[in-house]
């Protein structure tokens, strides 16, 4: 009999606020934020500062998790959430449902913004593509190349009938979207172009790079005549007939710059939605407000200025006046026209300082009664913060922390009924829910590196990097008592079977014995729970890991020498010399019969060893980097191991065979709790998430495992059979291209395939149904009996089934990956689906598509010349 094991899936996540990868974007009401968190999308009430919802993609434990790396509103419900796999998924916020998935970018989107409308998304990548997609009919319409390197940012301009792009390769590209070609192309940056924005009004656009300076443009709008009108008032430069034709198609013109405050790089520019300032978020701790003052204000500015100039000059006797005026800063006066320069409309007006590098920032697009804005930040400590910009200063009026940990997950303990989860980061402990992912208790502490839940979860210890043990009262969120127990950090804690005590490990090569007491504190009528040492064994080298047996038999001590001593627990005598590991072992654990003891270490591997003679089971290589941490399921021989490759693999000690690889965290597993009775498995990590992975009914054999991995590593190397990376990738012409806006995918292969089988089975269909009719015809009646297969249906409706089936966003990859003779017998069956209403619009696509793809061989092949000249009649009656 094969032996089956349970599954266990992924089933909680919590701890992370907010991820640093993306951006944080308001909804368009202005009563929710959405702020990713690694794979998820969490939208928090501003006012109540709680999580609502949390959009996440349905993700099996065999699939990685990717992180949400890019976020847009829509003027609607609807919200644009961009992947590090290129995909987009499109979220209804108030439903909290996925719409659609759209894919077509093969790197990680970095820039996504909607059209006023909300109708169209463009989205920009690291593949150097821009896509623009139709949100109603959830399809791709074409993709923009000719950009050298990473997307940054995008903005619409015109009514949505133009696009500016942003590129780490120092230019903008403006592109019409009407004629799917680039139209402008700006250079004059010195470095890489980070982020662009337009005023609501469309009068300015301001670039922010690593330059020291702001750069603003202004923009040109088209008359209905077909004529240009610049927002500035002024002398447009070149008369010729050249320069007047090149001015022609500029959408930009260059109004001037400003000097930025901060050294830093710029990394978001953003206009609030009044358009009346104007934040500059640099990559540190600052965000530059500027007022944008409008045009009546700014040319009083401006003449003010100019009259103090000339009042300069007139001072000057004797000197003659000289018109010299930079371009970048002051006003000129040319032909008695007042000419407005960037100064005059941006006035610095204040600088907000945060406690932590800033990420992302967005304007609340409600304007407060109160102040001129609400501005949220999002930083790299997992914390989110709100501020109100008044005229003067600004106030910060909300901060969401307590959801999650400022740093790193460091250790995680569960309760001996499972009821409380502890975890300890670098200054503090956590106390959670682990069934709902609820925070209980915050408490202030040390760098903990290690803890347990005292039995009847009154009391957890943590044992700190500076050596030493807090006691922490879970009732009250009160730190106890600090006991000064080593003199190195304290890596290592494992509770004593009988529940009256612990031992500790020390990095002073130290190992400890303490016990539990009650003691009345001095004044207090209350009894409070204190320690005592009550003996120490000194070892030769730094003690890394502690564990006892269930049995209270044998104490393991791991050194830093790479070996594991294991001692008698009651004498401390040497027992056995456990060596073989090339580094040292970071952790370990001993089986709940004490029959096994496995070791992880920093070569990566896991060895399983006999306690009774100290002879080496098994050496597995685990990870692929150090163990980090081990523990057998109670009552039995499996084991949980995590490591700094990211993984939670789940193994059988005694067949030595790797079950299951859990993927979802995004950076190194520090830490690992077993639950008693094996239901669930805590991890924690270095990108600050707490992931539950419950164990299911489902039942899995070890050699279909095999086959899926095997199965998942061809399916990632799927781009790699169909295009060949050795041939040269042409050149991409200076002016842009247009290509198609779909990406070829398992799942666009496989509807190919359905509707090759489709028309294979319509084919033998009608080919039975003729072979019918002929005998019919000769007098032999016989029952027609139809394909089971068909399901009831035509061959026709059989066919069309199959293509109604497919994403819209899919259909034309699919039907590129048809060969010809399929595509012309699929165009034969399009006459007679025209007269189905509700598929008028899924027939012309594909008319539309295939005439595109093939229309080379259509207008040389005879036999589909019949099947055109039908279709042209019928298309052209159905528009």
């Amino acid at each position: 009999m094969v032996k089956s094991y349970l599954r266990y899936e992924p089933a909680a996540s919590f701890g992370v606020i907010v991820s640093v990868e993306s951006n944080i974007t308001y909804d368009s009401s202005g009563k929710h934020l959405l702020a990713p968190a690694l794979e998820k999308l969490g939208i928090w009430h501003v006012r109540q500062g709680v999580c609502t919802k949390t959009l996440s993609p349905s993700l099996s434990s065999r699939a990685p998790s990717l992180a949400v790396t890019c976020v847009a509103s829509a003027p609607s419900s609807l919200v644009a959430s961009g992947y590090a796999d290129g995909s987009i998924r499109i979220w209804d916020c108030d439903k909290g449902s996925c719409e659609t998935t759209l894919n077509g970018h093969k790197g990680a989107v970095t820039a996504l913004r909607y059209n006023k409308v909300g109708s169209l998304l463009a989205s920009g990548s690291k593949d150097n593509d821009v896509i623009l997609w139709d949100v109603v009919g959830e399809t791709g319409l074409f993709r923009l190349r000719g950009h050298r390197d990473q997307i940054t940012d995008l903005v619409f301009l015109d009514s949505g009938k133009k696009l500016v792009s942003s590129s780490k390769d120092k230019f903008l590209r403006v592109w019409d979207l009407e004629t799917q070609h680039c139209m402008q192309i700006i250079s004059g940056h010195h470095s890489e172009i980070w982020s662009i924005d337009v005023d609501p009004d469309e009068r300015y656009l301001v670039t922010g790079s690593a330059d020291l300076e702001l750069r603003f443009y202004n923009v040109k709008h088209e008359l209905m005549n077909g004529e240009s009108m610049v927002n500035e008032t002024g002398p447009e430069t070149g008369n010729d007939g050249e320069s007047a034709t090149q001015n022609k198609w500029e959408v930009l013109k260059p109004f001037g710059e400003i000097q930025r405050q901060s050294k830093d790089r710029v990394a978001t520019v953003r206009f609030s939605k009044s358009g009346n300032l104007l934040a500059c978020q640099v990559a540190g701790k600052t965000v530059e407000i500027f007022r944008v003052l409008d045009e009546v204000e700014s040319k009083r500015k401006a003449k003010r200025r100019l009259n103090r100039k000339k009042e300069k000059k007139s001072a000057k006797m004797g000197v003659e006046a000289t018109e010299n005026v930079e371009a970048n800063h002051g006003t000129e006066e040319a032909g008695n026209v007042l000419v407005v320069a960037v100064p005059d409309v941006f006035k610095l007006l204040q600088t907000i300082r945060a406690s932590k590098k800033i990420c992302s920032i967005s304007f609340c697009p409600v304007t407060p009664k109160t102040s001129l804005a609400t501005l949220a930040l999002s930083l790299n400590n997992n914390l989110l913060e709100f501020y109100s910009i008044e005229s003067g200063s600004s106030t910060k009026t909300l901060a969401i922390e307590l959801q999650g940990h400022r740093s790193d997950v460091r250790s995680v303990t569960l309760s001996s009924d499972n009821t409380l989860l502890m975890s300890t980061c670098h200054n503090a402990v956590k106390i959670w829910n682990p069934s709902t992912g609820s925070c209980l208790r915050t408490i202030d502490s040390g760098y903990g590196l290690c803890g347990l839940i005292v039995p009847h979860n009154k009391y957890a210890m943590v044992g700190t990097k500076d050596g030493k043990i807090e006691i922490i009262d879970i009732g009250s969120g009160t730190l106890s008592e600090v006991v000064e127990a080593h003199g190195g950090s304290l890596r290592s804690i494992a509770t004593i079977p009988n529940g009256n005590g612990f031992v500790t490990g020390s990095a002073d090569h130290d190992v400890k014995f303490w016990e539990y007491q009650i003691k009345q504190k001095p004044g207090q009528d209350s009894k409070c729970l204190t320690i005592s040492n009550v003996r120490t064994m000194k070892m030769n080298d730094d003690v890394l890991v502690v564990a006892i047996s269930p049995d209270a038999k044998y104490l393991a001590v791991a050194l830093l020498d790479c070996t594991v001593k294991i001692l008698f627990m009651d004498s401390l005598k040497f027992f056995l010399s456990l060596y073989g590991h090339k580094l040292p072992v970071l952790c370990m654990d001993i089986s709940s019969d004490g029959d096994l003891i496995v070791t992880g270490s920093a070569d990566k591997n896991l060895r399983i060893w006999g306690l009774d003679f100290g002879d080496c089971h098994k050496s597995i290589f685990a990870h692929a980097d150090s163990v980090m941490a081990v523990q057998f399921v109670r009552n039995t021989h499996y084991i949980f191991s995590v490591g700094k490759d990211r993984l939670v693999k789940y193994w059988d000690a005694d067949k030595f065979e790797l079950l299951l690889t859990l993927e979802g965290h995004h950076a190194d597993v520090w830490c690992l709790a077993v639950s008693n009775r094996g239901d669930f498995v805590v991890t924690g990590s270095h990108d600050r998430s707490i992931r539950r992975w419950d164990r299911t009914e489902e039942p899995f054999f070890i050699e279909e495992e095999k086959e899926k991995r095997l199965e998942e590593i061809f399916e990632a190397d799927i781009d790699n059979t169909f295009e060949d990376k050795h041939i040269p990738k042409e050149e991409l012409p200076e002016e842009g291209a247009v290509a198609l806006a779909g990406k070829r995918t398992l799942e666009t292969l496989t509807a190919t395939d359905s509707i090759i089988d489709a028309l294979d089975v319509a084919e033998v269909e009608l080919k039975r149904i003729a072979e019918h009719e002929d005998e019919k015809a000769r007098g032999k009646v016989a029952e027609f009996q139809p394909n089971m297969i068909m399901l009831g249906l035509s061959p026709s409706d059989y066919v069309l089934r199959a293509l109604s089936n497919i994403s819209t966003n899919d259909l034309e990859q699919t039907l590129l990956a048809l060969p010809f003779s399929d595509a012309l017998k699929l165009l034969s069956y399009t006459k007679d689906w025209t007269s189905n209403p509700d598929k008028v619009e899924l027939v012309c696509r594909i008319v539309k598509v295939l005439l595109q793809i093939h229309h080379s061989q259509l207008i040389s092949t005879p036999s589909a010349r019949p099947v055109l000249a039908v279709l042209k009649e019928i298309i052209y009656a159905l528009q």
